[in-house]
This record gives C-alpha cells, sequence and structure tokens, in this order.
C-alpha cells in the first residue's frame, strides 16, 4: 500500500502535540472537538451540573437528555426538589434505572436545605459528604461550578488512564484504582480545569471506547503505550468472565375495571421506592395467593391468563417475568391501605414504574 507523504503541516502539528503534555492535549483537543451544547454545560449553577453528574452515572449522555430536560422543569432549582414527594421525585426518574440516584438526590437536597440553608456548598468535602456523591462526582461538580483544579476517575476516564499510561491489572481492584488516583492528581493542571474535566470525559466517551476506540482521531495516540505497543484490546485489563445469574419471577396484574392494582417496592434493592406489580414465585399459586392476600372478588368465567413473557437485563443477573392477568369484580378496601394503590390504566405513561412493568402495562392498554 502507498502511503500518503505526511506534511511539512501535518509534520508540525504532530510535533507539537508531543510536545505538549497530557492536559495541555486534552484541553486543545475539548475546545476543537468536544462536546459544548449539551444542556447542562455553559453554566456555573452547581445545582445544574450536581443534577447532571448524578444521571450520568454509568448512563450513556444520549439516554440522560430527555430525563435532564424533564428532571429540571419539574425540579428548577434546590427547594423545589427538596420539597417534593419523593413520589414525584421518583415519577420524573423512573426509566433512568439505578433508582438509588434518585432516592438520594433527593434526601441530599433536603439535606442542603436543612444544613446548608438551601444553598449548594463550595467546599469539596462539603459536596463529598452529600448523600449519593462519591469522591469523582464532588470533584466533577467543583470543576464546573467553581474552576477548583480537582482529579476525577470515573469509569471512562479509568480506561483513557490505562491505555495512555500503559496501566496493568484489572481497573475494579482497589490496588489499580489507588495508582490511578495517584495519576489522575499528578496530571490535574492548574488552569483550565473546567476543559480538561469535560475533556477526559468526552474522549472516553467518545473516542477511547471500550471496544471499538477511533485511536486516529484521539490527541493523545503519540504518548500513548497501548496505541504504540498495539495493545488496545489488552488496555484496561479485565476480570475473569463470570456467568451471569438467571432468575425468574412472576407479576400479578391484577384489573378492576379500568384500573390495576400495584405495591411500593422497599426502598433499597432492585426498583427501590417505585411502585410495581405484585410479585409471587413461578411455581406458586396465583389464584389462591390472590383470594388470600388481597380479598377481591374475581370475575366469573374469567380464569387467570398469561401475558407474554418479558426479559429484562440488570447489571448483575437477568430476569424473566411471566405476568398473569386477573380479572377482579369486586375490590375490597383493605387495599387501600399505605403501600399499594389502584393506579387508572390512562396514567401508565407518567407513572413511575419500572420499566418491564410499564411495558407489561402498555401491551394491555395497546
Amino acid at each position: 500500500m502507498i502511503r500518503k507523504p505526511r506534511t511539512a503541516t501535518t509534520l508540525h502539528l504532530r510535533q507539537n502535540t508531543a510536545m505538549l503534555s497530557f492536559a495541555d492535549n486534552v484541553i486543545r483537543w475539548q475546545k476543537q472537538s468536544g462536546r459544548h451544547n449539551l444542556p447542562w454545560q455553559n453554566t456555573r449553577d452547581p445545582y445544574r451540573i450536581w443534577v447532571s453528574e448524578i444521571m450520568l452515572q454509568q448512563t450513556q449522555v444520549s439516554a440522560v437528555v430527555g430525563y435532564y430536560v424533564r428532571f429540571m422543569a419539574r425540579f428548577p432549582d434546590i427547594a423545589s426538589l427538596a420539597s417534593a414527594p419523593i413520589d414525584d421525585v421518583m415519577q420524573h426518574w423512573a426509566g433512568l434505572g439505578y433508582y438509588a440516584r434518585a432516592r438520594n438526590l433527593h434526601k441530599a437536597a433536603v439535606t442542603i436545605v436543612e444544613e446548608f440553608g438551601g444553598v449548594f456548598p463550595k467546599a469539596h468535602t462539603d459536596v463529598w459528604s452529600l448523600p449519593g456523591i462519591g469522591r469523582s462526582t464532588a470533584a466533577a461538580i467543583c470543576a464546573f461550578a467553581y474552576g477548583e483544579p480537582l482529579a476525577i476517575l470515573d469509569g471512562n476516564v479509568k480506561r483513557v488512564f490505562a491505555r495512555n499510561f500503559g496501566i496493568e491489572g484489572d481497573i475494579r481492584k482497589k490496588a489499580i484504582e489507588d495508582a490511578m488516583w495517584e495519576i489522575a492528581e499528578r496530571e490535574v493542571p492548574s488552569k483550565q480545569i473546567e476543559a480538561y474535566t469535560q475533556g477526559l470525559m468526552d474522549l472516553g466517551a467518545t473516542i477511547c471506547s471500550r471496544g471499538t476506540p477511533t485511536c486516529l482521531l484521539c490527541p493523545l495516540r503519540d504518548g500513548c503505550i497501548a496505541y504504540n505497543e498495539g495493545r488496545i484490546v489488552d488496555l484496561p485489563g479485565k476480570s475473569p468472565k463470570k456467568d451471569t445469574p438467571h432468575r425468574q419471577t412472576k407479576m400479578l396484574v391484577l384489573i378492576s375495571a379500568n384500573e390495576v392494582l400495584l405495591e411500593r417496592r422497599p426502598p433499597t434493592g432492585i426498583w427501590g421506592g417505585l411502585w410495581s406489580l405484585p410479585e409471587v414465585a413461578v411455581e406458586a399459586d396465583v389464584l389462591a395467593i390472590t383470594k388470600a392476600k388481597y380479598r377481591v372478588k374475581l370475575s366469573k368465567g374469567r380464569r387467570p391468563r398469561p401475558l407474554p413473557e418479558v426479559e429484562h437485563g440488570f447489571t448483575h443477573y437477568s430476569l424473566t417475568i411471566y405476568p398473569m392477568e386477573i380479572a377482579v369484580a369486586k375490590r375490597n378496601d383493605h387495599l387501600a391501605e399505605p403501600g399499594v394503590m389502584w393506579l387508572n390504566m390512562d396514567d401508565i405513561a407518567g407513572a413511575a414504574l419500572p420499566a418491564p412493568v410499564k411495558k407489561i402495562l402498555q401491551r394491555l392498554t395497546g
């Protein structure tokens, strides 16, 4: 293959890039090619920055944008978030996943009102102390809101560091993470921390991706150990692959007129705090449980009807849901107690329901 000769200009740019520091390369690239028009950018408002950073934890930008816009329209400031019912907060989070983030966001807003007079704290240690905010998130907030030169180390940044600096080993292990924090602290620039922090995030998300990195567009490739040694596939190191456990559950879809029975899930665990369909073991006697627990009168001549099963994946396991539709002729006042509610089927779209539950119910409504 005949290679196109590099021009003097190309050589000059490559030499200049090589002479720049790690941080300078990141900053220059971010200003030229990074993301600049996301809804939470171009602001110093720590509240807006905080909400975006929490939403972006383990979630792609494309999935967050719509949720962020709707969330901010409903909760435009700390006071409105702190005073809102948790159900309202969860409703605006439903479908985004990792629901502990929403609960902690609300809890932190209440803490800010009670302990900081409703003003988002400026000290890094105070920000770090808030529920749901870790070291890296606190640093990102302080960098974007206050221009404080602090190191970040999220999942994308770990991948950039592992490849660029040739860091061996499983990046989830504490010894490796500690080594990365040392590098992160060392490379923090004294100026332009906003562009540097955003640049690291952008590089990890758009250039130095997990599966198919676009190394030829990377501003760090001249000094990148993985690129220059042909070890992009090997870094970062991976843990031994484990089989993903599979679980099954049966969900009861009790329908009375145009309403469906929901139960609030426990505050912790999967879908914590959300409203969901009642669950029973796959082998359970549906009719016996329905009559004993919910004390409803079933419609004559209408036996429980199995609905299409739903597959749903979590971080640590996969779940198969077997929904069972049960027609209710008469409800019992017992079901008006806290933690149990009847939801009008017309209100499903805006309800705080787990994604697979909403999918089951929306299939019924057509």
